[in-house]
């Protein structure tokens, strides 16, 4: 190669480094929030559709996307009726625009629960196509909410390790406090995820959610290499029962309820979390999820 072809092709990558620091300056990146846990019934989608609701209110255009593939539910919680998941847009069936639901005060959610029991048994086709679909999403929302599963299943790890914040609902039983240890601890251990957010559910005062932070904590500093901080509490409330009954959000129908005024304070504390550990672009996400080998 010529002095004069190794200069132009310089002037080429300094060239496209340019435009794409201008592309990510001038393209807000969006911010993907896995929500799981250790155990079922701690109230995970629920959490999920409050949060998702509360961030709307606040300015966030916020996407859920329904990874709890086994049991899937967001959409009741919302009151909505999906009219097809993303089997369809890998058969080919759907657009990936077609499947979004237009939930309340301007929430989206994509149902993703039917036609993929596991991420990991997709071919590199489906995964490709996967990924190019989702893509097509980045620009429209600031605010990815993921709800996984609950466990640590090979569904659960891959969307939550591939996120860039990771919550952790859990309540004061001592069986979800087990469990939700064993979530964390695999995530650092396979994903190598070190941040991690705490949301107490289901308390009756303020001293518990504490308390069950420090139990966590305590184990969490003895044996791993984690950041563990708690986000916040819900309180115990009937009115919770009582949205659900009514599919509906808990802050939409019972706004002055002392749960629903719990998730707006959590939500302004989501809102204000330091940047993300990890690149914030929405398609890294799909990035970590879809080239992620299986974990051992």
């Amino acid at each position: 190669m010529s002095s004069d072809q190794a200069k132009t092709l310089r002037d080429l990558r300094q060239q496209a480094d340019a435009r794409r620091r201008t592309d990510q300056a001038e393209t807000p990146s969006t911010r993907v929030i896995a929500i799981t846990s250790g155990k079922g019934g701690v109230g995970k989608t629920n959490c999920v559709a409050n949060l998702a609701v509360e961030l709307s209110r606040r300015g966030r255009k916020v996407l859920i996307l329904d990874a709890d593939l086994g049991l899937a539910n967001v959409d009741i919680l919302l009151g909505l009726a999906p009219n097809g998941h993303l089997g369809d847009v890998l058969s080919g069936i759907r657009e990936i625009d077609e499947i979004i639901l237009h939930g309340p005060e301007g929430v989206d959610l994509l149902p993703a629960a039917s036609g993929i029991a596991e991420v990991t048994a997709l071919s590199e086709a489906q995964k490709a196509r996967l990924k190019m679909a989702l893509e097509r999403l980045r620009e429209g929302y600031d605010t990815l909410l993921v709800d996984t599963g609950a466990g640590i299943s090979s569904n659960v790890i891959y969307f939550a390790g591939a996120a860039q914040d990771v919550v952790v609902v859990v309540t004061p039983e001592p069986t979800a406090l087990a469990d939700a240890y064993a979530v964390i601890k695999v995530l650092r251990n396979r994903r190598k995820v070190r941040r991690f957010q705490l949301l107490v559910n289901q308390v009756h005062q303020v001293s518990a959610a504490e308390a069950v932070h420090e139990r966590l904590l305590r184990v969490a500093e003895r044996f791993l290499d984690v950041e563990i901080n708690l986000l916040g509490h819900i309180y115990a409330d009937s009115a919770v029962q009582r949205a659900v009954m009514e599919q509906g959000p808990l802050v939409q129908l019972y706004p002055t309820a002392p749960a629903a005024r719990c998730f707006a304070q959590i939500a302004q504390r989501l809102d204000m979390l330091p940047p993300p550990l990890r690149d914030g672009a929405v398609d890294r996400f799909w990035d970590h999820l879809l080239t992620a080998e299986g974990s051992s």
